[in-house]
Parts: structure tokens; sequence; C-alpha cells
């Protein structure tokens, strides 16, 4: 897709993949739609993103509720004229042994990782067949591919999510939709910032404009999927695949002080 002129929608776009994305996608002559929780970091990131020649608008809203997931899609909508690429970006965490975390963290998981996007995408659907083409991108997660140890909740949502958009392609085949999955690696945003995971425990970081540039890319191509974590990621991918035991010895060996890095990991 040459996204140049093209009215995009982007949840969770006020910090982040999210934010680096839409000034990427800014650069290239996109019309922005950028949503967030908190009307004072959003203003700021629209301001950031008009400085830098993006033509960008704002919704506050939740959209892990079901007002917010209107007001998002109208709101977006009514700015922009319209819309023709839906980035559903918006996500939280909570890590930690799954008998350590609570019904509210493991159902708002579930709500803003999985359910959000689903829903946002069925009240899209209908002004993205206005156009001749579009785009829906759902920002998945690496621990999507690979189950990681404290990390269940999370895994299962966001590998939710993937199958969702692998379904939901197959569904739109002749539509003139297209959707992409992507899937980062550890990246460094504010929702990792309670994590103290590193490179010893298989969380080597890169940065959010990365990420960006690489989903971007994707756009760009009309690709399906893309993967972050170079070769080390393809390998473990292919592992988990082929012998996945052999997996399962690699993390109990770091289990411990995977538990402890990632113990007070949370961003809802």
């Amino acid at each position: 897709m040459n996204i140049k002129g093209k009215r995009v929608l982007i949840t969770g776009g006020s910090s982040g993949i999210g934010f680096a994305l839409a000034a990427a996608l800014g650069q290239k002559g996109a019309q922005l739609v950028i949503t967030g929780r908190r009307a004072d970091v959003v203003a700021n990131a629209a301001a950031s993103l008009r400085e830098a020649g993006a033509v960008c608008s704002t919704v506050v809203a939740d959209v892990s509720t079901d007002e917010g997931r209107k007001a998002t899609i109208a709101g977006a909508a009514e700015a922009l004229g319209g819309i023709d690429v839906l980035v559903n970006n918006a996500g939280g965490v909570r890590a930690g042994k799954l008998e350590l975390t609570t019904e509210a963290e493991i159902r708002a998981m579930i709500e803003v990782d999985l359910v959000a996007p689903i829903l946002l995408t069925q009240l899209a659907l209908p002004h993205l067949r206005k156009g001749p083409q579009g785009l829906i991108v759902n920002v998945a997660s690496g621990i999507a591919l690979i189950g990681m140890p404290f990390y269940t909740t999370y895994a299962a949502a966001k590998a939710g999510l993937a199958r969702f958009g692998e379904a939901l392609r197959r569904e739109l085949t002749g539509d003139h939709i297209h959707v992409m999955t992507v899937y980062p690696g550890a990246t460094d945003t504010p929702m990792m910032r309670t994590s103290q995971a590193g490179p010893e425990l298989s969380f080597t970081r890169e940065s959010a404009d990365e990420v960006a540039s690489a989903i971007a890319a994707g756009i760009d191509n009309d690709a399906w999927e893309v993967i972050r974590g170079g070769e080390a990621r393809s390998q473990m991918i292919a592992l988990n695949r082929d012998n996945p035991a052999a997996l399962d010895a690699r993390f109990a060996s770091i289990k411990d002080a995977l538990a402890e890095a990632v113990r007070d990991h949370t961003a809802l």
C-alpha cells in the first residue's frame, strides 16, 4: 500500500511503538488519528507529530470499553472523513506467576489485547470497505510465537490476536482489505520500563523507531507479517516447532532469574 494520503487510525498512538509508527507514517504523508487514555499525553504526542509536519488529530478514549471503542471509530472517521487503515496497537501486560496474577489483571489483558482489537475491527470494517484499499495492522508480540514463562495470559491474548488476523485475512480475500500481523520482540518503550529482563534472559531490546520502520516497510510491501528479533528469534521459532523440549530445557535453566526479573513488569 502506498500510505501517502491514506487515513490512518492508530490506537495507543501517544507513546512507544504506536507513536513511532505515527511519526514514520506521518513522514510518508499519511493523515493520522492517534488515541490514548490520558488526554495530556495524547495532546503532547500530537503536538510533536504536527511539529514534524504530520497531519494529526486525536481521540481520548479507553478502547477496552464499549463506549471508548465507539468513540474511537466515530471520532477518527469524523476527523479524517473516513478510515483507510486501522492499527490495533494499544495493549497491556502483567507478568509474573499465574497464581499470583489477579483475576482483574487477567481480564484487563484479555480485554485490551484481544477483545478490543476484534471489536474495533468490527466497527471499522464498514469504513474500510468504502475506500478502494483498506488495511488492518494488528500489533501482537513475539511471545505469541514462543510462549514465555510468566507471560501466560499475555501470550494467550496475543496469540489469539495473531490467529484472529490470519483468519480475518482469509475471510476478507477479494474484499480489497488486507490484514498484517506484527510480532515485536522486546522493545524499549514505556511498557517495558518495569521489566528488568535483559539479553541474558532472551530480552534483547530494540528501539521503537526500528520496529516502526519495519512495520512501515511491511505496509509498503503488503506483507502478511512482520517478525522482529532477527536470526536469533528465527532460530527460537524453528526450535519451538521442531524440538520444543529443547526450548523447555533452555527456559528451565533461566526460570528463577526470569521470574525475579519480570515479577514487577506491569503496564495496565
